[in-house]
């Protein structure tokens, strides 16, 4: 459940914690239609020991737009609560007004008229400027990173992560956990660890397949002034399902109840009065992960990218959830005594980059990691007339634009995009430069396959990868969004079963049913497959949008969503 008293509130069981939940003054801001940077950041925390969270940074250091999802469903027990609210019912659960900056950072509606209003968020110079002022108040915070930081960006890409591993040793980063970081490869993931990374590198779930043994640390104990702080981390628990196994043979991954209870059990015997999960397992993985081992008291999770402005409490564990790419730095502050933790403040601090002044140290950092690939990232390929956006369950426009591109471009029936959370979104009237094609399609198995699929097939791998977004157990939901389709449409009931979820595939060039017999020719990309061959998607993407000149996404409507 989520317990609020009221939107500055975040009451923590009333037998246990009381805390506050803090966009600080921004009820206040919102009616003046003011920002400033000290209330955004707020002031001096409570408690005795602070924690910062970043997480799901994609590697984006320069400020962006980036639109929070229309659609974000759950199913079963977690059906309409927290993160599974947007919309409407999101500002009511939070007390948002329509038209305010908490509107604008946390919802999708009317997005690109308050874009224009409050600019672009993000930007690691930005949220540099709040860690300084942050520790200039609590010295001593900690700096957590959830994962996904060294992949998302051409900068990225093209230097292995090393531009991330500087930028976030720079930030003062303390640990970190993982997910995308290993389709680096995992040579390279431990060239990184024990070479050029400053935080410690942390997997309690991580194994060496062949011998069953840890494979990188679990935890790390922090002393903070009188306190013992345990640190634990948990890696995206399905890698070699929903990433390519081949990069990193030798590692095995999982959830790994058993393992994360001795690990829980291992940091108190060691005198830790307050344990905390840095966690990329997603947010309904670490809502059933804190059912089921007592002991954690915050979980700082990640990987779906879910913004949510107050704790969500399951027993005396709150889980905490800080966005991605950059948009939003939470600050924890925990009451810690030799007893444990009595009372937690949580400041969801939205980077405003039109508000928060660049620290000059990063920004100079930032720009010397960019600039030998500035002129390349600069090249405008065209001009969007449309919003472009990826964040949601189903299609983004983003995805419809990758999408018609490999039906034009490899001469396809049928397209098919892995339902990633990653990319800036971009709003009418933008140029559209190489840079902004990277950040949504800079990966290292980039390849844009061109194969043959039989109907029948079609539909078994649609059923598949809904029952890894809608499977009602949260430890089987083992990926990203769905699948985005080009050239098919299809219907989708979220409360059936699996093999029954998807009915009434149509081919939308014709508008005749998916025969099950019948080959489509389908285009694709990012398949986990070794050995998969074509154009980098990012040459097919770029190569449609010099074709089209300005880019104009009509409304997808072939996506029929029944939601219970």
């Amino acid at each position: 459940m989520i317990a609020r008293r009221h939107f500055l509130q975040a009451g923590l069981a009333a037998s246990a914690l009381v805390g506050a939940s803090g966009f600080g003054n921004w009820a206040r801001l919102a009616a003046q239609q003011s920002l400033t940077q000290d209330d955004l950041i707020g002031g001096p925390g409570s408690g005795t020991v602070s924690l910062i969270h970043i997480t799901d940074i994609h590697a984006q250091t320069q400020p962006i737009y980036f639109r929070e999802p229309e659609i974000n469903l759950g199913v079963g027990a977690v059906t309409g609560l927290p993160p599974h609210i947007t919309g409407a019912a999101f500002r009511e659960a939070f007390g948002i007004k329509d038209g305010s900056p908490r509107d604008y950072a946390l919802t999708s509606e009317d997005f690109v008229s308050l874009a224009r209003a409050y600019g672009r968020m993000g930007g690691l110079d930005r949220i540099a400027t709040v860690v300084k002022a942050i520790k200039a108040d609590r010295p001593e915070a900690l700096v957590l990173d959830g994962g996904d930081t060294w992949q998302g960006s051409l900068p990225a890409l093209r230097t292995e992560g090393a531009d991330m591993v500087r930028l976030f040793n720079a930030l003062g980063t303390e640990a970190m956990t993982s997910h995308w970081e290993f389709t680096l490869g995992s040579d390279r993931v431990r060239e990184i660890v024990e070479g050029e990374l400053d935080p410690a590198f942390l997997g309690a779930n991580i194994f060496d397949a062949e011998w069953d043994e840890p494979a990188f640390e679990p935890m790390k104990m922090f002393e903070r002034g009188d306190a013992r702080i345990a640190v634990i981390g948990q890696a995206f628990p399905y890698m070699p399902i929903a990433n390519p196994g081949w990069m990193f043979p030798e590692l095995s991954f999982g959830i790994r109840q058993e393992r994360m209870a001795e690990v829980v059990q291992s940091a108190r015997d060691q005198g830790a009065e307050a344990v905390v999960l840095l966690s990329h397992n997603g947010f309904d993985v670490d809502r059933k992960l804190a059912e089921d081992i007592p002991g954690i008291d915050v979980i700082l999770t990640g990987h779906t990218h879910d913004a949510i402005p107050e704790p969500v409490m399951v027993g005396k564990t709150a889980l905490i959830a800080s966005g991605s790419h950059g948009k939003f730095v939470s600050r924890v502050d925990l009451d810690v005594d030799a007893s444990g933790v009595k009372g937690i403040e949580h400041r969801l601090i939205p980077i405003f980059s039109d508000v928060i002044e660049p620290d000059a140290d990063m920004a100079a950092l930032v720009n010397e990691t960019r600039a030998p690939f500035a002129e390349e990232m600069s090249e405008v390929l065209g001009t969007t007339d449309s919003l472009l956006f990826r964040r949601g369950n189903f299609n983004g426009t983003w995805d419809d634009l990758i999408c018609n591109a490999l039906i034009a471009e490899r001469e396809a029936d049928i397209a098919l995009s892995p339902g990633f959370r990653w990319g800036a979104s971009m709003i009418p009237g933008q140029e559209i430069t190489r840079e902004d094609v990277f950040n949504v399609t800079a990966m290292s198995y980039p390849e844009a396959y061109r194969t043959e699929m039989t109907g029948e097939f079609l539909h078994t791998v649609m059923e598949d990868v809904a029952d890894n977004l809608f499977n009602p157990d949260p430890y089987y939901q083992q990926g990203g969004d769905m699948v985005r389709v080009g050239g098919m449409g299809y219907r989708i009931d979220v409360a059936k079963a699996q093999g029954e979820r998807i009915t009434e595939m149509t081919l939308l060039s014709t508008g005749e049913a998916i025969d099950p017999s019948k080959t489509y020719v389908v285009a694709g990309w990012a398949s986990v497959n070794e050995g998969t061959e074509g154009p980098p998607i990012w040459e097919v993407v770029e190569n449609h949008i010099r074709r089209q000149g300005t880019v104009s996404i009509d409304p997808n409507q072939s996506v029929d969503v029944v939601a219970g």
